[in-house]
């Protein structure tokens, strides 16, 4: 599934001392969109003024350890799947050495690496040992220690390949997974369960219990992540093109939902996110 779908941030273009992405080896990529965090600690300076930033729905979900060397602490979270934009505000009391481990699952994923359901994740945020108490325990101690990015990965995917549970894998969730990313979110709900042979009720259950959302909003969601992209990335994009391709009624109702998902026009998050691309440019 990997190989055909490809979501993205509100800034995908980012590349700074506290946020870098890194690819996972070739067996987690169906699992695991990417590794993230700092290529080693940095000094944190203080700040009286937040950095304002924006997440946007990437149909991924997130673990993320926090380690502040200054005073000596570990903070581990989990983040469940996002369905609607939210904004950050970093704001630092004090001068520290930090630095940030993360894994980005896709969010039909996670499971496969949890002792819990996925079920009432959404939109929230939980100490990762209410989800991935083993996980938390394999890492964890080591991050002190062990500070390059690259090490850290290893400890990770070497857990991580040695701890899929089978038990949780679900061939109609997974078929319906696969068929919404194949038809760009574009799908019919019942049509979908009728493709794949069971009832809507039950494909309903599976992905509140194994995601953490409905069918209907994933594919709303992975739709946007499709034309999110292509206005990224398409030189030549076309409204009235992705109105036909994806879907919509009109270019009114792709313009409202994709402002709905991102809280900015096309216009306007295009140029957020094209903002990091000089920075990017001068480091290659």
């Amino acid at each position: 599934m990997s190989v055909i779908y490809n979501p993205i941030t509100a800034t995908p273009f980012a590349y700074n001392e506290s946020y870098m992405e890194f690819e996972p080896c070739e067996a987690l990529k169906p699992y695991i969109k990417c590794f993230w965090g700092t290529k080693k600690p940095y000094r944190q300076m203080k700040t009286d003024t937040p950095t304002r930033g924006i997440v946007t729905p990437d149909t991924c979900v997130d673990i993320i350890f926090t380690v502040d060397f200054t005073n000596n602490r570990i903070r581990g979270s989990f983040c469940g799947i996002d369905d609607r934009t939210f904004t950050t505000y970093d704001a630092n009391d004090e001068e520290k050495v930090v630095s940030t481990f993360a894994i980005r699952f896709f969010a039909w994923s996670a499971v496969l690496f949890s002792e819990e359901s996925m079920s009432d994740t959404r939109n929230a945020f939980f100490e990762v040992g209410h989800h991935f108490s083993k996980l938390q325990r394999a890492i964890s101690p080591s991050l002190f220690d062990i500070v390059d990015m690259e090490a850290r990965i290893r400890i990770a995917e070497e857990y991580l390949l040695k701890h899929i549970h089978p038990e949780r894998k679900n061939t109609v969730l997974t078929d319906g997974v696969c068929e919404i990313l194949k038809r760009k979110g574009n799908v019919k709900i019942g049509q979908l369960a009728k493709d794949i042979h069971t009832s809507s009720r039950h494909l309903e259950r599976l992905f509140q219990e194994n995601i953490g959302i409905s069918p209907k909003r994933l594919a709303s969601l992975v739709r946007y992540q499709y034309l999110w992209n292509d206005i990224l990335f398409h030189p030549k994009f076309q409204i009235l093109d992705a109105v036909y391709q994806y879907g919509y009624t009109d270019q009114a109702h792709l313009l409202h939902d994709f402002k709905r998902f991102h809280t900015m026009n096309i216009t306007e998050a295009r140029e957020y996110a094209l903002k990091h691309v000089g920075f990017l440019q001068e480091k290659c």
